[in-house]
C-alpha cells in the first residue's frame, strides 16, 4: 500500500473514532449539553410565583413540594386508619395514637405535643379525649400528670394499620441501599429545615 493511501485511511479512522458508537453515548452527550449554562431558563414549579422571585426560587419549589406531600400524607393516614376499621379520625388523631403506641411507653400530653411539634396543646388534648372515648387508649393519673397508653384495642388497630401500610405503601418502594440512603438524607434535611422555619417564626413573632 502506498504512503498516501495509508495516511488517508488513518485520518478516516481517527475521525470515526471520535463519533459516539451507541445510543447511550449520544444521550449522554445531549444530557451534558443541556446541563451547560446559557440554555432556556427553568420555570419554577410553585403555587405562589410572587414568592419565587427572590434569591431562592428553589426554596419556593421545595415548599410547594412540602404542601403537596403534606396533604397527600394526611389523606393517606386517614384513609389507612379507616381501612383498618376506625372511621371518623383526623390526621392528628392518627398521629397521636401512633405516638402513644410508640415503644409501648406511657406518654404525657406535653410530651406528645412536643414530639409532634404541635404548638396548641388543646388540639392534642382534644384528640386524646376522642381516642379515650373510642376505647383505644387508657389513662392513669399520677399526681398532677395524666399518662396515656394504648390498650389492647389501640394496639390491634396500630397493627392493622401497619399491615395495610406495608401492603399498599411500602411495597411501592424498591428497598435498595440507594433509595434507603436518599430517604434518610431527605429526613435529615427536613429536620434541618424545620429548625430554620422555627427560628424564622420566632423572629416574625417578635416583629
Amino acid at each position: 500500500m502506498c504512503p498516501v493511501s495509508t495516511i488517508n485511511l488513518k485520518k478516516k479512522a481517527d475521525s470515526t473514532s471520535t463519533m459516539p458508537t451507541d445510543k447511550k453515548s449520544v444521550k449522554a452527550g445531549v444530557k451534558a449539553n443541556f446541563a451547560q449554562p446559557g440554555h432556556a431558563r427553568k420555570v419554577p414549579i410553585v403555587s405562589s410565583l410572587h414568592l419565587a422571585s427572590g434569591r431562592s426560587k428553589e426554596l419556593s419549589e421545595f415548599e410547594f413540594g412540602m404542601i403537596i406531600a403534606s396533604n397527600a400524607f394526611h389523606r393517606w393516614i386517614v384513609r389507612c386508619i379507616s381501612a383498618a376499621g376506625m372511621k371518623d379520625m383526623t390526621a392528628t388523631d392518627v398521629l397521636v395514637l401512633h405516638h402513644i403506641n410508640h415503644r409501648a411507653r406511657e406518654k404525657k400530653l406535653a410530651d406528645i405535643a412536643f414530639i409532634l411539634n404541635i404548638e396548641d396543646a388543646h388540639i392534642v388534648n382534644y384528640s386524646l379525649k376522642k381516642l379515650h372515648a373510642q376505647g383505644l387508649v387508657n389513662t392513669e393519673r399520677r399526681g398532677k400528670e395524666v399518662l396515656y397508653s394504648t390498650n389492647e384495642a389501640g394496639q390491634d388497630l396500630c397493627k392493622r394499620y401497619y399491615e395495610i401500610r406495608e401492603r399498599l405503601l411500602v411495597s411501592g418502594l424498591t428497598g435498595d441501599d440507594a433509595e434507603s440512603f436518599e430517604l434518610a438524607e431527605l429526613a435529615r434535611f427536613l429536620r434541618i429545615l424545620s429548625g430554620l422555619y422555627e427560628q424564622a417564626a420566632r423572629s416574625a413573632t417578635s416583629m
